[in-house]
């Protein structure tokens, strides 16, 4: 199994740390392989920032992504930056309120979730966006396992916001498993 994953959108996202919490779910809690590059334009906030994650049961001979299976994008900016990567068989998750996909879906298999507005209106932080959505992608991907991604949140955030990102994940685990089951019976696009 080799997995190649982008998440993208802006600086100020968590993106990274996203990336991040992904390898760390991988490596230490589900036993394989992992390697994190990323990428930010030179703005720390607001800039386009991208992280590529690769998960194997086999080691890794080659850290850049050669063809993304899974994209996470949470941002337009980043949508139209990485739109040569949205090709068939890709599954692509989406912060709805941010991104409104363009041009040609055919084949993909598109997610979406309003993960910035669930934060910051149903857990009062905008902040815990990428977290809502790390939940989203454990409920709609066989990357890393749900008790491996959840175990890198709660070992990965700041002391003390460790409640506030389990409600986060949760959220988005539970979204996610709402489309999976609605998916179940419906042909990719």
């Amino acid at each position: 199994m080799r997995k190649e994953i982008r998440l993208s959108g802006f600086g100020g996202q968590g993106i990274i740390l996203s990336g991040y919490i992904i390898g760390k779910a991988a490596t230490i809690y589900d036993g394989k392989n992992a390697t994190l590059t990323q990428s930010y334009g030179p703005e720390s906030r607001g800039g386009a920032c991208s992280a590529q994650v690769i998960v194997s049961d086999e080691p890794i001979h080659y850290p850049q992504l050669i063809k993304p299976e899974i994209l996470v994008v949470m941002s337009q900016e980043a949508h139209h930056k990485y739109r040569s990567e949205i090709t068939p068989g890709v599954t692509l998750l989406i912060d709805e309120d941010l991104v409104r996909p363009d041009g040609p879906l055919d084949g993909v298999q598109v997610f979406s979730i309003p993960a910035t507005r669930l934060a910051e209106e149903e857990l009062g932080r905008k902040m815990v966006a990428n977290i809502v959505m790390l939940g989203f992608f454990a409920a709609l991907t066989d990357v890393v396992s749900k008790d491996a991604l959840r175990e890198a949140v709660l070992s990965s955030v700041p002391k003390g916001t460790e409640e506030l990102n389990l409600k986060a994940f949760e959220k988005g685990y539970e979204a996610g498993s709402r489309q999976q089951g609605a998916a179940r019976g419906r042909p990719r696009l």
